[in-house]
């Protein structure tokens, strides 16, 4: 079985400017690249795993999603970074405008893209890594078995309880990768 890097994307690939969805206000968070990088180097492939709640709000659809996704993973590619694969919810269980507007397993905190990921790629939660920087993100990573999660400082809350490794950027979570 293979080790992952999972990666939280509005934060941690690209600084949140709130539902980006446009290629234009989309801008990489410095030290990314080496991270990836790195982890590529140490045998790593890398997932993304991202709630886009923007969907079930109205502000852009999933085709949009996936256009700047598309570009997102081109980009890494330029680098010789390796994206194996996307995992994102468009739901949120009470706000938005359509369809998406329900509860899920898929949603962080919920561990379903991970678990998605891991059955459909056959990866060791043992050996993998999740670095987000919400709590969501690291209950996610709990719930699905990765013990190795590093929460980035962000402007979101951090219950200092929770049992994660903490950074202040991206470039300090290299430390975390073996």
């Amino acid at each position: 079985m293979k080790k992952a890097l999972f990666l939280d994307r509005d934060g941690i690939i690209n600084v949140d400017f709130g539902y980006v969805h446009k290629i234009s206000d989309f801008e990489f968070v410095e030290g990314i690249m080496d991270l990836c990088r790195y982890a590529s180097d140490m045998g790593y492939e890398i997932y993304v795993i991202t709630n886009q709640a923007g969907i079930a709000r109205g502000y852009y659809s999933i085709d949009d999603f996936n256009v700047l996704t598309d570009w997102m993973i081109k980009v890494f590619k330029k680098e010789d970074i390796a994206i194996k694969g996307v995992y994102f919810c468009p739901h949120h269980p009470e706000k938005g405008t359509n369809d998406f507007v329900v509860s899920c397993k898929c949603r962080k905190p919920e561990p379903g893209m991970i678990l998605q990921a891991v059955k459909e790629h056959e990866l060791d939660v043992n050996k993998s890594v999740f670095i987000g920087d919400k709590l969501s993100d690291m209950h996610a990573a709990e719930a699905a078995g990765i013990h190795n999660r590093v929460l980035v400082a962000s402007q979101y809350h951090d219950n200092s309880t929770a049992h994660v490794h903490r950074v202040n950027n991206i470039k300090e979570a290299i430390a975390f990768l073996s």
